[in-house]
């Protein structure tokens, strides 16, 4: 009987790959534990989840179900509900892990009804476009003729905090405590170094055609600026801001003509370079800035906050366009892909999120993007937060997590592998402008080198 009873318990629960629908697994969930309040017989709120029609449709307050997104579903919510008093079913056990991400990958399947029912989600192209990027006069800017620094001397390795590939040559930037080091892609030398005095860069990003290097940073509760460098010359172009505070995320927009700031001040700065003055001011997220990003054609700037909250700007008026309501935990990684369609968004909750730009529809969800293993005799919640993302130009996103494996998927969200890295915390990612390089800077201070298969092809610093 024991035996038979697995069968069946296990046949509930489809396969990889398998379509799941309402008739099949999600009735039987309602019927042993919903129906007695919400079925045929007087359902409370007006919500009957006996049939399949009756529960797309909804209560007497609206839908209960919305098709593709499980974390706007009032069904949803209330079966994951962290208050005990509001949690459904009332005054039960609450379901059971495995039933939860039943019911969540039908709602985010589309709601079907039947194995040769059609998803009720809206279909949308998320398939990347190649995007013919504009070439500028002359060789890709690489670093010549720098000066020597003196030899940094710390009493351990810094980590690899900020760090960034650029968009038109074999050129890493990696920072290093009051410096910035570049190396090349190709034979992973050191090519030279610029000077950082204004402290610790937390962010670097290279111009969109690879002529400027934005390094922001600061000394924490002290201050916080961004430096705008050549990148051929090293030269000092431009200093942006004077926070309190260090930055904690900056962008320079790709006509070069705004850079924008945030941190632990719970708002986003956006400055002219040409003059270094204060153009607007962003006053809506409600804790620390995480991460800021313009968009490709910059006309929207992205910010995220330690709370999770993700907002879209006009780049241009300094206007809200859309908020994304997702993420449970601190926003770590935030990029726009080169076509400007997705903008992808990692955090501290393990959540991993194609948006789709046009109406930031949360077009793909992984919510365990990098589940770690349990050691032996290690109990309670691990740690599986996405800390690094980066697109490359193919449209692949390259992912870095607590489980210290890197994950590279492709523009449809699929998983194209995992890159184990087995020596310390990979805490930044970065692309190759040709997209067959892939690099990982680590807790330990290390920089790694992987080519497009992850197979490691050199080390440095």
């Amino acid at each position: 009987m024991r035996k038979l009873n697995l069968v069946l318990i296990l046949a509930a629960f489809p396969a990889t790959g398998a379509v799941i629908t309402y008739d099949d697994q999600i009735k039987p969930i309602f019927r042993e534990h919903c129906m007695k309040c919400h079925g045929e017989d007087e359902p409370k709120a007006g919500i009957n989840l006996g049939s399949y029609d009756t529960a797309v449709k909804g209560g007497s307050a609206g839908a209960v179900l919305v098709a593709g997104r499980a974390s706007a579903s009032i069904l949803f919510n209330a079966i994951t509900d962290e208050n005990e008093d509001k949690r459904m079913p009332l005054r039960n056990a609450p379901l059971s892990q495995a039933k939860i991400e039943l019911i969540r990958d039908w709602i985010q399947t589309g709601l079907r009804e039947t194995e040769k029912s059609a998803s009720l989600a809206a279909n949308r192209d998320i398939g990347f476009h190649p995007v013919v990027v504009a070439k500028t006069d002359g060789p890709p800017p690489m670093p010549e003729n720098f000066p020597v620094l003196p030899a940094a001397t710390q009493k351990h390795p810094f980590p690899v905090v900020a760090m960034a590939a650029s968009p038109t040559a074999p050129l890493l930037a990696v920072g290093a405590y009051q410096r910035v080091q570049f190396l090349d892609i190709h034979t992973r030398t050191v090519l030279g170094e610029i000077p950082f005095p204004e402290g610790q860069p937390n962010v670097i990003r290279f111009s969109t055609d690879g002529r400027t290097l934005m390094v922001a940073g600061g000394k924490p509760v002290q201050s916080g600026s961004a430096v705008l460098y050549d990148v051929h010359t090293g030269k000092r172009l431009a200093k942006i801001g004077d926070e309190l505070d260090a930055v904690l995320a900056a962008d320079i927009s790709p006509d070069q003509q705004m850079v924008a700031l945030g941190g632990s001040g719970k708002s986003v700065k956006v400055y002219n370079t040409a003059d270094g003055k204060l153009r607007y001011k962003l006053a809506r997220h409600t804790d620390w800035i995480t991460a800021l990003a313009f968009s490709p054609d910059g006309k929207t700037l992205a910010s995220a906050d330690r709370a999770g909250a993700i907002h879209l700007w006009d780049a241009n008026a300094g206007s809200i366009l859309l908020t994304l309501a997702e993420h449970k935990a601190s926003v770590r990684a935030l990029v726009w892909r080169i076509d400007g369609k997705m903008l992808a968004s990692g955090g501290e909750d393990g959540v991993l999120i194609w948006w789709d730009a046009s109406d930031g529809w949360p077009a793909v969800i992984k919510n365990n993007a990098h589940p770690p293993k349990r050691p032996e005799g290690v109990f309670g919640v691990l740690p599986n937060g996405v800390l690094s993302a980066a697109f490359g130009p193919n449209g692949d996103l390259l992912t870095a997590g607590r489980d210290r494996q890197l994950r590279l998927w492709n523009p449809t969200g699929s998983q194209i592998r995992a890159i184990p890295q087995e020596s310390s915390l990979p805490i930044q990612v970065a692309v190759s402008q040709d997209g067959k390089t892939l690099v990982a800077g680590d807790s330990a201070g290390q920089v790694h080198f992987l080519d497009e298969k992850g197979k490691p092809v050199a080390a440095a610093r």
